[in-house]
């Protein structure tokens, strides 16, 4: 177990340390800091925001990486894209997810409500993820309308259980809801009839 308390000491023990900063690539002309960056960052538009923490994000982790943010109405989202950009999904896309929870953040930092939801993908990631939960909600959904008896799921984060409903919504044999509290909450499918 490390006993570091210090944040600055753990990342130096991770070959992380100021002197890395300096080394950084500079930021493009439209990131570029403004005279009055507190007064500005206060009326920024949110996408603004969050394009320009996605790319100061990738920019410490492969300059070679691109950002599109755009408007989707219900969410912001965010499209990380070059040639190595999948890596930044992670292990079953937690490190994506940690983004997300930090691009989150920053925008309910910068608004005050945290009304906004964001969603970002890396390298296609998110849309494989989708591909393969409708393509599992299918098999299931036959499985339960043959059956006729319900099927649990393993607990699972609110963005899966989400695509989930939303392939299942229109189903005339089958319908889902989410059971369960906290890390705890899964889906269930279930008959209509019964």
């Amino acid at each position: 177990m490390d006993n570091r308390t210090n944040l600055d000491d753990y990342l130096a023990g991770l070959g992380i340390s100021d002197a890395d900063e300096q080394e950084l690539p500079p930021p493009a002309p439209e990131t570029a800091p403004s005279a009055a960056p507190a007064l500005e960052a206060a009326h920024e538009a949110p996408v603004v925001t969050l394009e320009r923490f996605l790319r100061g994000l990738v920019a410490r982790i492969d300059p070679s990486l691109s950002v599109t943010v755009q408007d989707a109405g219900e969410a912001l989202e965010a499209e990380i894209t070059g040639e190595h950009a999948a890596r930044l999904a992670g292990r079953d896309g937690r490190t994506l997810g940690a983004i997300e929870v930090l691009a989150y953040t920053v925008l309910a930092k910068q608004d005050g409500r945290g009304e906004l939801r964001v969603r970002v993908d890396v390298g296609g990631f998110r849309k494989r993820q989708a591909e393969t939960l409708t393509r599992l909600a299918e098999r299931l959904a036959v499985q339960v309308a043959k059956s006729g008896e319900s099927h649990e799921m393993q607990p699972m984060p609110a963005a899966e259980r989400r695509v989930i409903h939303i392939a299942l919504k229109e189903h005339p044999d089958v319908m889902s809801e989410s059971v369960g509290e906290g890390q705890s909450r899964r889906l269930v499918i279930r008959p209509r009839h019964g």
